[in-house]
């Protein structure tokens, strides 16, 4: 199959008045895909900082957030235009140009050396389009019970746009899942049933960052909500449909506490 490169069905005039902004991971391991899927005005900022050096030194900004799922793929964030410099920080504005695209439209290209800040007439027709998605992203599509292993942010965006294929996945089954603390390693092992399921308790984490549980309610007071949102990882364990009995999944819980030694110094489990 021919592909389709972007100036097939994207004519941008003008080349030389745009720079290419290829957003990346930052230092804290964010990433700008879960920023625009959770907040644009957020992705707004990605966009306006300006730090020591003048980057974005021409009229328009065409603006691409790492697809972190597949390599070397891209996802339009929108063409932004330059109006002005505000201290450490670009004024700019979103324009309709290709409006249709932000958030749908996949590009793949293979990002070399560490400058993410290119010209766009030197890369403009090395722009594959591969995918252009029904709707604005909005959080990783659901891959399967098997699959399910999120950092907080992405379970925060999949709760937060109330994702129909994770939400109708999850609010109907029971279940045993882990915490992970990545940066000082302890687990929690916790479990849904009863009449919540896992979507409902997960959403209670995404709410206060500790769900209520004794040892995670006393680090979260310590260390505060961005604790959690930085350092815990969710990983489903198990999972059974609603109309297991209760004390299934509260032995299979028990038997991963010990499995995963999630009690005493290794783990955030009381009992």
């Amino acid at each position: 199959m021919k592909e389709i490169k972007l100036q097939d069905i994207l004519r941008i005039e003008n080349l030389n008045d745009y720079k290419v902004h290829c957003a990346m991971k930052n230092e804290l391991g964010t990433q700008p895909l879960d920023v625009f899927a959770r907040n644009r005005e957020e992705w707004h900022g990605w966009n306006s900082y300006k730090g020591k050096k003048d980057e974005f030194n021409r009229q328009y900004i065409f603006s691409l957030m790492n697809f972190y799922h597949e390599q070397n793929i891209w996802l339009f964030g929108g063409i932004y235009e330059v109006i002005g410099i505000e201290n450490d920080s670009y004024k700019i504005k979103l324009t309709d140009d290709a409006a249709e695209y932000v958030g749908r439209l996949k590009i793949r290209f293979e990002l070399t050396g560490r400058n993410a800040r290119r010209l766009l007439e030197g890369c403009y027709s090395d722009f594959i389009v591969t995918e252009v998605l029904k709707e604005s992203y909005s959080g990783q599509s659901f891959s399967g019970y098997e699959s399910i292993d999120l950092s907080f942010e992405q379970l925060e965006i999949i709760i937060k746009n109330e994702r129909p294929d994770w939400r109708g996945a999850l609010q109907n089954i029971k279940g045993v899942y882990l915490i992970t603390d990545k940066l000082l390693g302890k687990r929690y092992v916790g479990s849904a049933y009863g009449e919540v399921g896992i979507w409902a308790r997960w959403q209670c984490y995404i709410d206060n960052g500790h769900g209520h549980n004794a040892e995670l309610k006393e680090l979260i007071k310590e260390k505060k909500m961005d604790y959690a949102k930085q350092n815990f990882k969710f990983t489903l364990l198990e999972y059974r449909p609603m109309k297991v009995q209760d004390q299934v999944i509260i032995d299979r819980e028990t038997f991963w506490k010990e499995a995963l030694l999630s009690r005493g110094d290794w783990g955030y489990n009381k009992n």
